[in-house]
């Protein structure tokens, strides 16, 4: 397929759940991915924010929403919102059955507090 700046349809996601909050056991609100190179990282309402530091190390500037239902892209370059792009390879949200925030068993119960803190 043809690539755009930004994106390349080829590449799956890097997993189910935020790559670097899996690696150190932590957890998210909503997940994110990189429409360039299917890094899945955490949103910024999330504790660590992983998405936008993604953004900042690799330059990469799309990313999609991996939430079950989301079509919408976020370009951080022009700090635009779009509804409509490529379609990337599938597939396009974690699994349903993947609770949220999540994952399960590391989501703490005060969960919302840790959020608006």
């Amino acid at each position: 397929m043809r690539r755009v700046e930004g994106f390349d349809v080829n590449v799956p996601p890097s997993g189910t759940g935020c790559a670097e909050c899996e690696e150190a056991g932590g957890w998210w609100f909503h997940l994110r991915r990189c429409a360039q190179c299917g890094h899945i990282g955490c949103c910024d309402d999330s504790p660590a924010k992983h998405a936008t530091a993604h953004y900042h190390a690799t330059g990469h500037p799309v990313i999609q929403s991996f939430e079950p239902g989301e079509e919408w892209f976020w370009d951080y370059a022009a700090e635009e919102l779009f509804t409509s792009g490529p379609g990337l390879a599938p597939p396009d949200s974690h699994p349903a059955d993947q609770p949220v925030p999540g994952p399960a068993g590391r989501v703490p119960r005060n969960w919302a507090e840790t959020l608006r803190g």
